[in-house]
């Protein structure tokens, strides 16, 4: 038998927190990747959940704006400039330019770049009311939508309180990721190979946080549909939607696609890999029709 579903949350994580979804599955007594695909899973990575070098940035959507004085317009793209890979960096500029220019135009841009940085750096709750103050200001803003939408799920603990209304809202985050993607127009100057592969890996991401949220909420066969639809659309973006992907089948008895799951969960190096490939081999066993004597 593979052991209880559960995931824990690792300090540091760069992008793709995942914390106790066992506790559901735990409640239906389903197999799983026991504590070490906790720990395995929490170290698992979105490549683009938490980065704001995507062509579909939240620039594209905002309207025409005034100019900037030069001070204010400085510290903007002193902050715009500072690399993804520098997260404290980003969140030092970022909140200073908050305190200083608290009417300005560039707050939704702020707000943006912080949501990511502060996921990068573990601060959930900074992450969500700073992705929060960007929404309100530019609802269009669907990096953030899709980035908010697939970690509320990823982060509920048994402690969380009221995880029902969590889930709703990160449905409709979810939801309007993928409804402001279908009106975003192709910028002028990428290519249509670059757009297609942003649009899709934006996508799979708000398709991975309804997978998620149903497979918190016991609805199986959505969370599969889902995390099917993802993993299609970005095939090599996050070995925890495989993760997850195998699980939900597990609980649905689907053995063979559970394996099948899990073998592509193993491909990714990192912390689940042992784990997938454990998880693998034992669905696969399940899925075997008994030897005849």
């Amino acid at each position: 038998m593979i052991g209880n579903f559960k995931i824990g949350i690792k300090a540091g994580l760069a992008a793709g927190l995942i914390s106790c979804l066992g506790s559901i599955a735990a409640a239906q007594g389903a197999p799983a990747g026991g504590a070490a695909g906790g720990a395995a899973a929490a170290s698992s990575m979105n490549r683009n959940i938490a980065k704001d070098t995507s062509p579909l940035n939240p620039e594209n959507s905002l309207e025409l704006i005034k100019p900037a004085d030069r001070r204010e317009e400085s510290a903007y793209k002193e902050f715009k400039a500072v690399s993804p890979e520098d997260p404290a960096k980003k969140i030092q500029l970022g909140e200073a330019f908050l305190q200083r220019y608290q009417v300005s135009q560039y707050r939704s841009l702020v707000y943006s770049g912080l949501t990511s940085a502060y996921l990068q750096t573990n601060q959930i709750q900074k992450m969500e009311e700073a992705g929060d103050k960007d929404i309100a200001l530019n609802p269009k803003d669907v990096q953030v939508l899709a980035m908010l939408g697939q970690t509320i799920p990823r982060v509920i603990t048994s402690s969380t309180p009221d995880p029902n209304k969590r889930l709703d809202k990160a449905e409709q985050y979810s939801n309007r990721a993928i409804e402001v993607m279908a009106s975003i127009v192709k910028p002028d100057g990428m290519t249509d190979e670059q757009f297609t592969q942003a649009r899709n890996q934006t996508l799979a991401i708000a398709h991975s946080g309804l997978g998620l949220v149903n497979f918190r909420r016991g609805n199986y066969a959505v969370a599969i549909t889902e995390l099917e639809e993802c993993v299609t659309l970005d095939p090599r973006g996050d070995a925890t939607n495989y993760y997850v992907l195998g699980v939900a089948h597990l609980n649905s008895k689907h053995f063979a696609e559970a394996a099948a799951a899990f073998d592509k969960c193993a491909d990714f190096h990192g912390g689940l890999q042992a784990t997938c490939k454990d998880n693998a081999e034992k669905a696969a066993k399940r899925a075997a029709p008994p030897s005849t004597p």
